[in-house]
């Protein structure tokens, strides 16, 4: 874990990682978050092994169209390497890190499809991040209508038919009624590399808090910060975190900063409340 004297130079480091946005290298970001648990992590040990990855498959390549080479690249890390969805430990912090994930061969679907996506982008091949509710998927260009790829469960093709199914199940769940075919185009949208980067934190993040792992969830938010500066509800996160932590003077600065920006948040009544209570905590320690 990183501790609290290493946290700014992995928030200043992550930062020139995700400087270009979207434009950024996915696989080193990724990586600079297992930082979080690995703050002695060598980036390019793992970055090798993608590339070695990407090496073995290469001289299959048919380049006959690129959903297919796509699915060949699928197929090499899913069935012969041996990489898949971990069902029996899903909220493992370590499905979350690239490195881990390489070294296990064990994810979830956003870090198994970054997995995918880094694999092909070596091979020349474009393949999107598609942040569809509730399990990620990756997409990639064909002929028509493009093919949608499942890697926490083998890699496999998801047709049309499926999507609808899983959005059924997913608002179904939810206890909404909701219109699917209507909400299928959004549902499908490309999310990119900062989208990738914030829904992997965000991942850590709620399972440092079911864990009641302040320290941990803290380094989580804190890049989460790195990536949108201004998010209320990050800054509201980190408060109590910090309020959590003693550290009461930071606290009560995002709880104050969240109000600025978020005056009517659904949460802003119990966000004025902790104001006032660190307020009688710093008269307390004066």
């Amino acid at each position: 874990m990183v501790a609290d004297a290493s946290m700014q130079e992995l928030r200043n480091s992550f930062a020139a990682v995700v400087r270009d946005g979207d434009r950024c290298d996915l696989g080193r970001a990724a990586l600079e978050i297992a930082r979080l648990e690995y703050p002695d992590l060598v980036a390019e040990d793992s970055l090798r092994e993608l590339d070695a990855l990407a090496d073995a498959i290469r001289p299959r390549l048919t380049r006959r169209g690129a959903a297919d080479d796509v699915a060949l690249v699928s197929a090499y890390l899913f069935e012969e390497r041996g990489f898949r969805g971990n069902a029996e430990d899903y909220y493992d912090p370590r499905n979350s890190f690239l490195n881990d994930v390489l070294a296990r061969r064990r994810g979830i679907p956003i870090t198994l499809s970054v997995l995918l996506m880094e694999t092909a982008a070596r091979l020349g091949l474009t393949v999107e991040g598609v942040g569809f509710p509730g399990h990620f998927l990756v997409r990639a260009a064909a002929d028509g209508a493009p093919i949608l790829f499942d890697p926490f469960f083998g890699g496999r093709a998801v047709g049309r038919d499926e999507l609808l199914e899983r959005l059924r199940a997913f608002y179904g769940a939810a206890g909404h009624g909701e219109d699917v075919y209507r909400m299928l185009p959004q549902a499908l949208q490309a999310t990119g590399a900062t989208g990738i980067l914030g829904r992997i934190l965000a991942n850590l993040l709620r399972i440092y808090l079911d864990r009641e792992d302040g320290a941990r969830a803290l380094g989580a938010v804190e890049l989460m910060l790195v990536l949108a500066p201004d998010a209320p509800a990050h800054l509201r996160v980190r408060g109590m975190l910090y309020e959590q932590l003693g550290r009461f003077d930071a606290a009560a600065a995002d709880l104050r900063r969240c109000l600025e920006l978020a005056p009517n948040d659904p949460h802003a009544h119990d966000t004025r409340e902790r104001l006032a209570r660190l307020a009688g905590v710093a008269v307390t320690l004066h």
